[in-house]
């Protein structure tokens, strides 16, 4: 998922709108791709990721025009480095997320998604001396409230969750300091992390532990994996845009309740009394959170 920070905007637009929620539902169905290639390790799905999104986005940028940005970027010491921090962040996430949907926990998916937010919220204070407001400082209490109530029940802490929320929040806060739009910078980033892609797929083929090539279904569902990956990712860029950041605030949480509802009832996965204490606390972090956003959207319409 991409995270809410983007350009403020005046007012939303249909296109806007109609694009940004078709993003936060394309990553909701996710979760049901990655379960057709459970049997798959996860570090081949997100090597096999990152490999069939370059020519996807590389498509993209020749269309509009773009490239010049992203050869400037290349030669551009500072910028690459930045990019190769990101990449690193963007990998170590979608790697955990594969992890926890394809081993039966992606109710931790859902739980990391819906932490993120409120952990942007509290990582802008600690980084950036941003100062939280009564709202803010309760809605972060709940949540923590919750991931306390999570370790002490279960005796040891959601890896998953947090390993989600803490790579895909520094992703997102370092992504900012990034002077490059958002196609060129997806298409840098797995640009940048390609070579060891290649390399650990080379490897796997050379073990003769590849799963591309060993049936039709698996080559299928891996060759698609750019289409899964770029695809959500350069609709939200596009659609953010031409959305007010309040608006996208709330469209957030379409996906890991997409995810959630689908843990349950599809993947069979259990709601132990930890997560019925957790996940309510954290709902009520994000409504205390959202309710202001809320309360702009009207006043602004």
């Amino acid at each position: 998922m991409v995270d809410a920070a983007t350009q403020p905007q005046n007012a939303d637009t249909p296109k806007g709108l109609a694009l940004a929620v078709t993003a936060y539902v394309l990553w909701g169905f996710l979760p049901l791709y990655m379960k057709a290639l459970s049997h798959v390790g996860p570090y081949e799905v997100v090597a096999h990721r990152i490999i069939w999104s370059v020519p996807v986005a590389g498509m993209l940028l020749i269309l509009l025009g773009r490239t010049k940005d992203l050869k400037a970027a290349l030669v551009n010491p500072r910028m690459l480095a930045m990019a190769c921090l990101t990449a690193a962040l963007i990998s170590v996430n979608w790697a955990i997320y594969v992890w926890a949907v394809t081993s039966g926990h992606a109710l931790d998916a859902a739980l990391g998604y819906y932490i993120n937010p409120l952990f942007s919220i509290a990582l802008g204070a600690v980084l950036l001396g941003e100062t939280l407001n009564r709202t803010q400082v309760i809605a972060v209490g709940l949540a923590a409230l919750g991931v306390l109530v999570l370790i002490v029940e279960a005796g040891t802490l959601p890896w998953a969750a947090l390993g989600m929320m803490l790579s895909w929040g520094f992703y997102a806060f370092f992504k900012r300091s990034l002077p490059i739009g958002p196609n060129q910078g997806f298409l840098l980033e797995v640009l940048i992390l390609l070579i060891p892609a290649l390399a650990y797929v080379s490897w796997l083929t050379l073990q003769g532990e590849s799963h591309f090539g060993a049936s039709a279904n698996d080559t299928l569902l891996l060759a698609a994996a750019g289409i899964v990956t770029a695809v959500p990712l350069l609709v939200y860029a596009n659609g953010a845009k031409l959305v007010r950041l309040s608006t996208i605030g709330i469209l957030q949480y379409i996906a890991p309740t997409m995810i959630f509802i689908t843990a349950i009832t599809l993947f069979g996965e259990k709601i132990d009394l930890g997560r019925m204490i957790a996940f309510p606390l954290i709902w009520a972090g994000l409504l205390v959170y959202s309710i202001p956003m809320i309360r702009q959207i009207r006043a602004q319409t």
